[in-house]
């Protein structure tokens, strides 16, 4: 899985200042992981400095390379980190679900240890609790719709409706748009 996707949720909070470290690590059996620990000693991390909100009123910040001490974080940043590790750590879920129906159904194929690797993938980011577990669940079938051949074929007609290269009645190009809109977006990149 690319980290590309990263990226939009680096955008995502760009607009504000100071910055939080995470650390995005896949492990020695695939698994990824997304944290704002560090990973253990010798293992390869990709790190990717956040901005969170501006430091709170008496933090300190650094000066050339020193620093009086070490900034606390307000309340606010601290729940702002959490929301944004909770949104990389649902998408590596959403994405490690889908891939596992996938390879699962047979229609690709697979290793067992591939299917080993997504399941942990799976454990180790998705939620525990039902509720949100049952709303992850949903993303990734809806992810796998999105992807499959019958929402391709529907954004290549729509493409093909809006460009002229097919004749389209009145009315056909606002319905297959709805459609591709309704089931076609996919709810994680």
């Amino acid at each position: 899985m690319k980290s590309a996707p990263l990226l939009v949720a680096v955008a995502f909070v760009a607009h504000l200042g100071h910055a939080a470290t995470v650390y995005r690590w896949v492990d020695e059996s695939g698994v990824i992981h997304i944290t704002s620990e560090k990973p253990p000693a010798g293992v390869r991390a990709e790190k990717l400095d956040l901005p969170t909100a501006k430091p709170g009123p008496g933090a300190s910040v650094k000066s050339g390379s020193t620093q009086t001490k070490s900034p606390t974080a307000s309340p606010a940043q601290v729940a702002e980190r959490a929301e944004l590790l909770n949104s990389l750590k649902n998408r590596e879920c959403v994405l490690a679900l889908e891939a596992l129906d996938r390879k699962t159904s047979a229609s690709e194929p697979t290793s067992a240890a591939e299917l080993r690797r997504l399941q942990q993938t799976v454990d180790a980011n998705c939620s525990t609790n039902p509720t949100v577990r049952s709303e992850q669940e949903a993303m990734a079938i809806q992810l796998r719709v999105s992807n499959g051949p019958t929402c391709t074929e529907a954004r290549t007609k729509l493409s093909q409706m809006l460009d002229g290269s097919v004749e389209t009645v009145q009315g056909v190009v606002r319905a297959q748009q709805q459609f591709v809109d309704e089931y076609c977006t996919p709810p994680v990149r």
